[in-house]
Formats: C-alpha cells, structure tokens, sequence
C-alpha cells in the first residue's frame, strides 16, 4: 500500500501567489525525485470548530487561508529516500517560505483503505 505525507498549514491571503509558485516548485521536486503524486488544496469550506478543526490546528488568523496537501509514495522506504533527496535540493536553498512554518502540521500514514482496492 502507499505511503502518505500529510500537511496542513495556514497561509497569508495576501501571500497566496507566492505560495502557488513555491508549490509549482516543490511539486516539480517531488515528483523528479520519486513521489508518485502531489496535491495542494486551499480551504474553501474550512469552519473554525468549537473545540478543533483545520483553522484552530494551525492558528489561522483572520487574513489566513487554510492549505491542505499531501503527497504519495509507493511505501514508507520510499518517502524516506525521496525526502532525503528533497531536503539536499539546492532548488529550496534560500527559498522564502510564505507561510509560518512553526505552525504547520505533518506527519506520514501508512495507507489504510484506497476505493480502488474496495470498489471495482
């Protein structure tokens, strides 16, 4: 089963240009070094929970967006290299980050269920 890089993060507003030329960049990155696909979503529909939700998670504040992304791997030995290989990339030395990047939230997950594999 794949193996899944989670993101959620919030960005300024007025930074959401930026942060589409920094993803166009990283998905480039990604994908040449390994990882089978790349998704960056922007909160449309994103409600601020009464106890948790995606904007109290990463202290989005007013002017802010919720992004939501995540990328793919064919198993977690995978990720590992293809991280290892992100991280060295000289494409990001300097790169500016639109974003506080203190509060973004990611893990990797082990793929539970996929329709393809249910449904079909």
């Amino acid at each position: 089963m794949p193996y899944v890089d989670g993101f959620v993060l919030a960005v300024p507003k007025d930074k959401i240009e930026a942060y589409k030329v920094l993803a166009r960049k990283a998905c480039a990155v990604w994908m040449e070094h390994g990882a089978l696909d790349y998704v960056e979503c922007i909160g449309d529909d994103v409600p601020y929970g009464e106890l948790t939700s995606f904007p109290r998670a990463v202290i989005a504040k007013e002017d802010e967006v919720v992004v939501f992304s995540w990328i793919v791997y064919r198993d977690r030995e995978t990720r590992d290299a293809v991280n290892k290989k992100v991280m060295a990339d000289e494409r990001f030395k300097g790169a500016d980050m639109p974003f506080d990047g203190k509060r973004m939230i990611y893990g990797g997950f082990t793929t539970l269920l996929r329709a393809s594999d249910v449904v079909g």
